[in-house]
Parts: C-alpha cells; structure tokens; sequence
C-alpha cells in the first residue's frame, strides 16, 4: 500500500516527523508492525494476533500489544500512540476498567462511547479566551471573521485517528470534538507536555460528562483557502448554530 501524503497539511503537522518516518520504512519493505513500532510504548502485531471473542482494548491492556491491519485507519493509530503515548495508554487503561466493570456489552455505555470518540476524533485547543467563547456559542462569524486574527495566538492539535484519516482526503464537512479542557499557555509548542497534562487529566468522571464541542477544522484559517472569503462560512449545514435550548458548551 503506497502512502502518498501530504505530510505538509496543517493538521498533519503533530505527526508529520513519524509519519514521513513509518511511510519510508513501508517503502523500504518493512512490515507495518515494524515500521510503526519505534518509540510507541506498545508493540504493533498483525491483526491475526487478536483472539477472536475478545475485546481489542483488552488485549492492548493485557498484552501490551496492539492489533494493527494494513490500512490507513490503523497506520494513523499508529502514528498516534507514538505522538501521545501516555494519553494513549491512559485511554486504553480506562477501557479495561470499564470493560471490567460491565463486561463487553453490545451498547458500550456512555463512558465507553466517551472514550471512543476521543480516541477517534478528538481534538485539543489552546487560544486565547475569546476565540474559547465563540467557539462554546457555536459563533462561527465571529469565531473565524470577526476575530480571526486571534488564530495568531491559537494551536490547534487533532488527536484522533480517524479524523487524521479522514483528511487524506478533505473536504468541508469534517468536523472534530473539541475537548472542552483548554491546553494551558504555559505548555507552549511542547507536544510531551500536552501528552502528560492530557493524560493526566483524563478520568471516566471527566468522559462522562461527554466534554466535547464540533469545530469544522477547515474553518480554522490558514488551514483551507476556500476560507479566505467569509462566505465560505455561510453553509449552515457544516456550521451549524447552536440551538436556542441548548447548553452552553463551557469550557
């Protein structure tokens, strides 16, 4: 399988470095286990290791080993647990307790869809306090016109597999869950910092609450360059207002 990306997309920039990296190694004939092995705390099997009948976080907690096919899905599970392995882990370890605690159930439970959708599609952000309370009103206007320059001082980091895979090929509709916690300025650039922060933040109390909020990345300037002209934001079926008897979605 050729990976002909472009490493140089803005949303691809966390994982940029391993990407180019586990993609030569691919090139080069390297098995996928392998080449995404490396610096991730797991080690990467072929998807024939899995036993049937049981639960894949299960096995990643038990085993320390994770289940991987050829395919771009997996390829940026991959690139994930080398860019934020203690988060990963983290995740993987709150799975287990609650596949302990209930058992594998054909409804995950909320928890459980929690953590999913984080593990898939999330987010994080770290703006300043304006761009934070546009974005909870779902002001689409003002969060990407009227205050757009405020995106100087804003970074934002997609940590979902899923959604990195789905921009392979983009288009306007994507659209990431935000985690709600915004990342401390003090962090800075330091993505292992924001590793250890969000790690260890992370609870089955905290996911519970469903801490979440969509951005259509393309929105995000200087990422699309349809977004240029502000009319770009008028399509009210990708940014959609909030509704009027709904929450606001606080920080």
């Amino acid at each position: 399988m050729e990976l002909a990306l472009d490493w140089n997309a803005p949303w691809f920039a966390p994982v940029a470095h391993d990407g180019r990296a586990v993609a030569a190694s691919l090139a080069g004939g390297q098995p996928w286990p392998q080449a995404l092995g490396g610096a991730a705390p797991v080690r990467f099997v072929p998807q024939g290791e899995l036993p049937v009948g049981t639960a894949y976080e299960q096995f990643i907690f038990e085993t320390g080993r994770v289940p991987t096919r050829e395919n771009l899905h997996d390829f940026f599970n991959g690139l994930c647990w080398r860019r934020f392995p203690l988060t990963k882990q983290r995740l993987n370890r709150l799975q287990a307790a609650q596949i302990a605690a209930d058992g594998v159930r054909a409804v995950r439970g909320p928890v459980r869809d929690a953590l999913t959708l984080f593990d898939e599609n999330a987010a994080l952000l770290q703006a300043p306090e304006p761009l934070w309370e546009a974005l909870a009103a779902r002001d689409w206007l003002r969060l990407f016109v009227t205050l757009r320059p405020f995106w100087s001082q804003a970074r934002l980091v997609l940590f979902g597999h899923a959604l990195l895979e789905k921009l392979v090929a983009p288009y306007k509709s994507i659209t990431a869950h935000v985690y709600r916690a915004p990342v401390p300025p003090s962090l800075g650039d330091d993505l292992a910092a924001w590793d250890a922060w969000l790690a260890q933040g992370l609870s089955s109390t905290v996911l519970a609450t469903k801490p979440f909020t969509p951005l259509p990345v393309l929105g995000v300037p200087g990422w699309w360059p349809a977004n240029e002209d502000p009319a770009y934001y008028a399509d009210a079926r990708v940014f959609r207002p909030r509704r009027t008897d709904a929450p606001m979605d606080n920080p």
